[in-house]
């Protein structure tokens, strides 16, 4: 991976947030129905594209059950009191009346999944027809096994809202030699850096509150760490060293709630004052009484495998899978990451691939997705790291081409953790977040 300066990493950082890399077709020969289910980056995301981009020849409509998106992105912050929660939490009034979206807050309850136009039937007894059905539900947890794991208890808080607060509170009740136990879950999972990054600004927490003995332990279902090694390891082993404990291939055999205890393959915890389990992931559910819990297709890792060009699922033209609930074929050891920078930057090519078969176009194969990340270090200092995917041969492990997808091309992680970043941070997010919501 080579190394890039903090401009140009803004520079290419924004080329997803922008959308001015992404080519578009606004010429809709006739008014078109797209449905999108989801309000998070993804889902808002390509509400308002299609929308901007259409033409005022598509209605749009969004489903999302709630009021509000609170993002995942800068969460942890508002876990050590450095934000409040108004700063991650982003409404729908902008795409309802700068773009024109229909924002019905519901859930779904039913898809008709057809080859032509089909419905989405919703919570209040009322159904949605589509001629094009965008699904960015974002993830659910596969509960751990032989637990009686109670979320109200230990909290994941990996989706963001009453379980941020939660932790938080938790957090704040830490004292002197008590121990702040987490986990990461088995990859692919929403956000690789994020559980490392919590850690780091825990026990950032913990150094600045004065706490004597204080620590953090880390359970990694994962051989070594996911992202950005260099910022996370130098963090472990030097800022952090004597307060974090980083346990590599801890994989979870057993979770008590009650008494805030862990049993893994690494050993065990028990009586800890917080235990922030973080559970392996999957695609959310769109029925979960249904086979396959509503998807008409899953991996083997519970997640809908998509082609890269429309974000199509196999066999149904007009259903998009973006965001995290969607797998894309990728390089060995180079797998597209699960982040709202990556939502974002899907949903503008699934929207530019919607309108082109509105006019009966083929998708553009000249696709680039871009995924970007800071990552708090310390209460002033940050890191970052960017790649870009570029749609075309993608590679097995011995170097052959092995079909296509999108190859990932490393751009750089920062070349140290300082102060300047932790500025940047919030501009990259407040950029993101204003792209996909405003």
């Amino acid at each position: 991976m080579h190394q890039i300066n903090r401009r140009r990493f803004l520079e290419l950082a924004g080329v997803a947030a922008a959308g001015a890399a992404l080519p578009c077709s606004v010429g809709a020969a006739i008014p078109a129905r797209v449905v999108v289910v989801g309000g998070g980056f993804g889902g808002a995301t390509v509400a308002k594209y299609l929308c901007m981009w259409g033409g005022g020849k598509v209605a749009v409509t969004l489903v999302e059950p709630n009021p509000s998106h609170i993002a995942c992105i800068l969460s942890n912050l508002v876990v050590t009191g450095a934000l409040a929660m108004d700063r991650i939490t982003l409404g729908y009034s902008a795409l309802r009346t700068r773009h024109g979206v229909s924002v019905v807050q519901g859930r779904v309850t039913a898809i008709n999944y057809g080859s032509g136009k089909g419905t989405v039937s919703l919570s209040s007894g009322t159904s949605l027809d589509y001629d094009h059905l965008v699904l960015s539900p974002g993830i659910d947890f596969i509960p751990p096994p032989d637990s009686s794991w109670d979320p109200n208890l230990t909290p994941h808080a990996w989706q963001a809202g009453p379980q941020t607060l939660l932790l938080k509170k938790q957090l704040a009740s830490m004292q002197d030699r008590d121990t702040f136990v987490m986990t990461v879950p088995r990859s692919p999972y929403r956000c690789p850096p994020g559980p490392y990054e919590r850690a780091c600004v825990v026990a950032d927490y913990l150094k600045r509150k004065r706490l004597n003995f204080a620590r953090v332990v880390v359970l990694d279902a994962n051989a070594g760490i996911q992202a950005e090694p260099i910022a996370f390891g130098d963090a472990f082993n030097f800022t952090y060293k004597g307060m974090i404990d980083y346990v590599p291939n801890a994989t979870v055999a057993s979770v008590n709630s009650q008494t805030r205890s862990i049993v893994t393959s690494a050993g065990t915890w028990s009586n800890v004052r917080v235990l922030n389990y973080i559970p392996n992931q999957r695609a959310a559910a769109i029925d979960p009484t249904a086979p396959g819990r509503g998807w008409p297709l899953l991996n083997a890792q519970g997640f809908v495998p998509v082609d890269p060009l429309a974000y199509g699922i196999s066999g149904f033209p007009n259903i998009h899978v973006i965001g995290d609930a969607c797998a894309l074929p990728a390089s060995d050891g180079k797998a597209v990451p699960k982040s709202g920078h990556m939502a974002n930057a899907q949903a503008k090519v699934c929207a530019d691939a919607i309108l082109r078969a509105l006019n009966g176009e083929a998708p553009d194969t000249n696709v680039t997705t871009n995924s970007a990340c800071f990552s708090p270090i310390t209460s002033t200092t940050a890191s970052w790291l960017s790649a870009n995917f570029n749609y075309g041969d993608i590679y097995d492990a011995a170097g052959k081409v092995k079909g296509k997808g999108m190859h990932r091309v490393d751009l750089g992680e920062a070349p140290k953790t300082n102060g300047d970043n932790y500025q940047d941070m919030f501009t990259w997010a407040e950029g993101l977040f204003a792209d996909s919501f405003v």
